[in-house]
C-alpha cells in the first residue's frame, strides 16, 4: 500500500561493489530476487557518505554470480571506481504493488509496532533477514526478539496504515 510521502521514501536494493572493465561498467551486489531485477529499476539514487545522486541505468547484465551495470555519465574505470561502496536506492513508488496477502516489502515492515494477539506490545521491527526456511523479524523492545515471518501461523495481520503487525507469539520467547 502506498501512502503520502512514498514518492520521497527510498528503498535500498543493493550496492556498488567495484568497477568492471575500463569503459565505466560497475559491479553490483543486488538484494533483489531474482538479482537481475535490480537493473530494471531506473533511475537509481546512489548514496554514499550522506550524498545522494540520481543516475539513469543504461544497461545491465549478469556476470557470473554478480551483476554489472552501465550508468549514464560513467564512462571510464576511474568514474566507476569512485562509485564503489555506494548504496543503490530507488523511490518506494518505483516498486510494483505486491500480489498476495502476507506479501510485503521489508522496507514497508521496518518500523511497525509488533503486538501479540492478546494485545501485548513487543516492540518495533528493526530489520528482517532470510534463513533457509523462512524470513525472521527482529523486534526491538524491552529486549530483542527474533520472530519467524510465517504468514497466518505466526504473523496474523499487518496494518500498514496503523503501523501495526499482529503476531501469535509468546512474549517470553
Amino acid at each position: 500500500m502506498r501512502t503520502e510521502g512514498d514518492e520521497q521514501r527510498f528503498v535500498t536494493l543493493g550496492r556498488v561493489s567495484g568497477a568492471h572493465g575500463i569503459q565505466g561498467w560497475i559491479k553490483v551486489h543486488s538484494d533483489t530476487s531474482p538479482r537481475e531485477n535490480i537493473v530494471e529499476y531506473s533511475p537509481w539514487y546512489l548514496e554514499r557518505n550522506g550524498v545522494r545522486s540520481k543516475v539513469k541505468v543504461k544497461a545491465g547484465r549478469r556476470q557470473g554470480k554478480a551483476m554489472v551495470a552501465k550508468l549514464e555519465g560513467c564512462n571510464d574505470r576511474d568514474a566507476a571506481e569512485a562509485l564503489t561502496g555506494a548504496d543503490i536506492r530507488v523511490l518506494r513508488s518505483q516498486l510494483p504493488e505486491t500480489d498476495s496477502p502476507g506479501e510485503y516489502y521489508w522496507a514497508d515492515l521496518v518500523g511497525l509496532t509488533v503486538v501479540t494477539v492478546d494485545g501485548q506490545e513487543l516492540g518495533t521491527i528493526d530489520q528482517l533477514f532470510e534463513t533457509g526456511s523462512n524470513d525472521v523479524i527482529v523486534v526491538k523492545g524491552d529486549r530483542e526478539r527474533l520472530v519467524p515471518y510465517i504468514w497466518e501461523q505466526v504473523v496474523k495481520d499487518v496494518d500498514l496504515d496503523a503501523g501495526v503487525m499482529r503476531v501469535d507469539w509468546d512474549p517470553d520467547f
